[in-house]
This record gives C-alpha cells, sequence and structure tokens, in this order.
C-alpha cells in the first residue's frame, strides 16, 4: 500500500513540474510536454514490468496501451464533455485540430492494435520482427507528423480561443529550471519503484480472480491520473481545447512512442510481444472512435456526448472483469 501511494505521489509530483515547465512554455508546447511527461512514466512502467515477467508480460504492452486509449478517449473526455455541458450548456473547439488527431489516432490504434490479427507471417495476433520494426518505425513518422502540425504549420488548430487573454504570470527561468530539474528526478523514481511495485499489481489481480488484462487498466489509471485531473481543470475553465489537446495529444503519444520503445526492447532481449486485441476490443475501439467523430463533427459539445462516452468505459471496465 505504500509503494503504491509513493508511487502516485511521484507521479502527480512529476506532472506539476510538467505544468510548470509547460505554462512557461505556452500552448501548445505546454500539452505536449505534458504528454511526453505521461508517455515517459508509462513506458518505463511496461518495460519494467516486461523485464520482470519475461514472457508471461507478452501482452503487457498491448493491454497497458489500449486502456490508455479507452480511458483517454471514453473516460477523460467523456467526463469533460459531461462536466462541461452541465455547467456550460455547450462548449466549442477547433474542429480542424480535433480532427488531424483523431485521424492519426485512428491510422495509429488500427495499424498496432488490430492489423497484427490479419498477419500471416506469424500464427497468432503478433508482428514477425521485420513486421514489429517496419510499425514501430510509422508509428513514429505518425507521430511526429502530429506533432509537427501540431507546433508548426497549423498551430492555431490548437490553440484556445482566449490564449491572449491574461492569466496567471508564467514562472521565471529559475523556477522553471529547478521544476525541469526535479520532473527529471521524478521520472528516475518512477522507474525504479515501478520495479517493486509489480509484484504487488500481479498478486492484486489474482486475488481478486480478475482477468490478467486488468493489470494494464490499473496501470494506465494511476498514470493517467493526473491527465485527468489537468483536462477536468481546463473543462471547469471553459477551455475545452486544452482538455482536448491533453486527452488526444496523450493517447497519440501513448500508443505512437510505447509502441517504438517496446519493439526495441523486444528484439534486443528475444522477447515475443502480442499487440492484436480480440474482437471484442476490436468492437469497443472503433465503438469509441466512430461515437467521437461523430460527436466532434458539429464543433460544439453537449452533455450527451459525455454520457455517451462514460457509458463505453463502463462497458469497456464490466466486460474486461466479467468477460
Amino acid at each position: 500500500m505504500l509503494k503504491a501511494i509513493s508511487l502516485i505521489s511521484i507521479v502527480l509530483s512529476a506532472v506539476h513540474h510538467a505544468e510548470v515547465v509547460a505554462h512557461k512554455v505556452g500552448e501548445p508546447y505546454g500539452t505536449l510536454i505534458l504528454a511526453l511527461a505521461i508517455t515517459v512514466i508509462e513506458v518505463s512502467l511496461i518495460v519494467s514490468l516486461m523485464l520482470s515477467e519475461g514472457t508471461q508480460g507478452s501482452t503487457l504492452a498491448r493491454d497497458t496501451v489500449f486502456a490508455a486509449i479507452m480511458i483517454l478517449l471514453t473516460g477523460i473526455i467523456g467526463l469533460c464533455l459531461l462536466l462541461g455541458g452541465y455547467r456550460y450548456k455547450e462548449q466549442v473547439f477547433i474542429k480542424q485540430g480535433t480532427n488531424a488527431a483523431l485521424s492519426t489516432l485512428t491510422a495509429i490504434s488500427i495499424l498496432t492494435l488490430v492489423l497484427p490479427n490479419f498477419t500471416t507471417t506469424t500464427p497468432g495476433p503478433v508482428y514477425s520482427s521485420s513486421q514489429l520494426l517496419f510499425v514501430a518505425i510509422i508509428s513514429l513518422v505518425l507521430y511526429g507528423g502530429f506533432v509537427s502540425v501540431q507546433t508548426g504549420r497549423h498551430r492555431d488548430y490548437f490553440l484556445p480561443e482566449d490564449e491572449e487573454e491574461s492569466h496567471s504570470a508564467p514562472p521565471d527561468n529559475l523556477t522553471t529550471s529547478i521544476s525541469m530539474g526535479f520532473l527529471l528526478m521524478s521520472l528516475a523514481l518512477v522507474v525504479m519503484l515501478s520495479k517493486k511495485l509489480s509484484p504487488v499489481i500481479e498478486t492484486m489481480v489474482v486475488n481478486l480472480g480478475a482477468p490478467k488484462s486488468l493489470v494494464g487498466i490499473i496501470i494506465a489509471a494511476v498514470i493517467l491520473l493526473p491527465e485527468g485531473l489537468a483536462a477536468i481543470r481546463a473543462t471547469r475553465r471553459n477551455r475545452l481545447q486544452t482538455s482536448l489537446n491533453l486527452a488526444l495529444g496523450s493517447a497519440l503519444a501513448s500508443i505512437g512512442l510505447t509502441i517504438p520503445a517496446v519493439a526495441i526492447v523486444t528484439v534486443i532481449s528475444g522477447f515475443s510481444v502480442t499487440l492484436g486485441i480480440d474482437t471484442k476490443s476490436t468492437l469497443l475501439l472503433v465503438l469509441s472512435l466512430f461515437t467521437i467523430s461523430i460527436s466532434f463533427n458539429a464543433g460544439r459539445t453537449n452533455i450527451l456526448q459525455g454520457v455517451i462516452l462514460l457509458v463505453i468505459l463502463a462497458t469497456y471496465l464490466f466486460t474486461t472483469i466479467v468477460p
């Protein structure tokens, strides 16, 4: 219990310092830094657990990445739309930026989590070594292309409408440097602590008699807790664009950077990694992407869209525990 509390505390500390740095650099670089910090933590946990479990951890990366995508798309975004719709009735955002993120996320999630079920070089939902390296490269290409659009050519697609309004003053250079140092230190501590916490998570799931895929959901939930809090805070300030940048950017970073990292570890260590999700999970993933695409087509959101997404999340969690 103490280890779990320590891990959550360090994760919250890491994201707090990431937010300080993000506030200094402004949008959309701020949400990008926060998403990258979360992804580093996620990759650290996944790789640590994979190395400690060996071949028994072959599905951990898949379960964690899929859980992160579902929690971000249906949980965090759903809760933001629910709370924002309740408080403001309708909230607006920039369609071009959201559509760019959703298009990239749809392509990268299908190529990494669904396509392995249909390849024939190796049996089962597994990529061969050459296929895995290819998918790792295209994941980086897709994520890199999105980041270049977000921070360069079409940066205005991701800026909140009130960006030019006066908010709290950004931190000075000294405060930013200190936060950057604490951020790096926190990430290092997460890596070390995760190695000691992995048996605790496994034992807890086994004692509950739940499927092993629940381990991935627990890891994703712990990692995304501060991200969700930041997105909800932005929504309550009627800054839905910032919330969407956080959620969609984190989903893209989660899959676009985790898969390449896992591919490198797999090739070096000789482990086998299973990436293909089952039919039920594929249906839930497609349903989530389809529902969000329709919801964001009008450029305005309301409370019903949030309710629908949260229902999909509840279905995902229930069918994971009771398959």
